[in-house]
């Protein structure tokens, strides 16, 4: 029962993540994605680090920087311009190649079994995604498929990395989510600043929409994303992914008026079943993983946190 509210709680991660078309379009200014970036990550870190009370030490200033990198400050531009070169479908079907780039690394960095039932369980996520989001007019773009396959592996490597090197002693999710955010939206800066120019006028919804996305989409939802790393195996992690393309079309078919067809439906079902199946197939039990991280969580119910 323990690892399952884990797992349900770092799926709320990806479930957020989901919203983030549907508040870019209706809330935010348009063509400002590396602005919005800036916007998720650089204030929540900097929230989660105050809260935490906590900065990096000897090592961890470089570390933080590199799963910084790795997690936000790369994976978003490049994130971006997939989408921009590409059909959102097309980009959500990169995007859904991240488990099988992380079954791969976790295989040789942190030596977890890469099943056969596994590497099954992420290609049908893959091709469930693919059939909610894939359509006829789909086209594609060099730059945009390795933007893409780039940003995929950027994640992939990041989440294995963060779950390579643990946290320092005593030092939780929270001090720790704040340290690679506010790394990212540094590293955002400026590629934002060169490509985008000066920051656009913001009016009430703007900020109603970064509100949410800095405080909701980034901070609880890395956070969650970083404790899950820290409590399961990064591949267990990594399957819960396909719930953000999922959760993206239900948004849309729910708020936006968007329909859904018999195959989109279908390949729904296929992409949360191979999610469900993966989490079953977790090659390490919940209590070895546990075993193994021996930091002390730093949850926002934390004593230590909420002196």
């Amino acid at each position: 029962m323990k690892r399952l509210a884990t797992v349900a709680l770092t799926a709320l991660a990806p479930v957020s993540w989901g919203s983030t078309y549907a508040v870019a379009t209706e809330l935010l200014p348009p063509d400002r994605p590396l602005f919005t970036g800036v916007m998720r990550a650089l204030p929540a870190g900097l929230l989660l680090t105050a809260l935490s009370r906590t900065l990096p030490r000897g090592q961890w200033w470089w570390k933080s920087a590199v799963l910084g990198t790795l997690n936000i400050g790369a994976f978003f531009p490049l994130l971006f311009l997939s989408a921009y070169r590409l059909p959102g479908g097309v980009a959500a079907v990169l995007g859904s190649a991240g488990p099988l780039f992380v079954v791969g690394l976790a295989a040789l960095v942190l030596g977890e079994r890469a099943r056969l039932r596994t590497v099954l369980a992420a290609v049908a996520g893959a091709l469930g995604v693919s059939m909610v989001v894939l359509t006829a007019e789909a086209r594609l773009d060099a730059v945009g498929i390795l933007a893409g396959v780039v940003s995929s592996a950027s994640m992939a490597a990041g989440t294995v990395m963060t779950k390579r090197w643990g946290r320092p002693e005593g030092v939780g999710p929270l001090a720790l989510t704040g340290w690679q955010l506010t790394a990212g939206g540094l590293v955002i800066i400026p590629v934002a600043a060169l490509v985008e120019g000066a920051p656009p006028a913001l009016d009430g919804k703007a900020f109603l929409g970064y509100g949410y996305m800095m405080l909701i989409n980034t901070g609880i939802a890395y956070w969650l994303w970083f404790r899950g790393i820290g409590r399961l195996t990064a591949t267990s992690v990594t399957l819960l992914g396909p719930l953000s393309p999922l959760t993206a079309a239900v948004i849309g078919w729910a708020a936006l008026g968007q329909v859904l067809s018999p195959v989109q439906l279908l390949g729904m079902a296929i992409a949360f079943g191979a999610t469900v199946a993966g989490q079953l197939f977790a090659a390490r039990s919940f209590s070895s993983s546990e075993k193994i991280d021996r930091n002390i969580s730093m949850d926002l119910t934390d004593e230590r946190v909420r002196r």
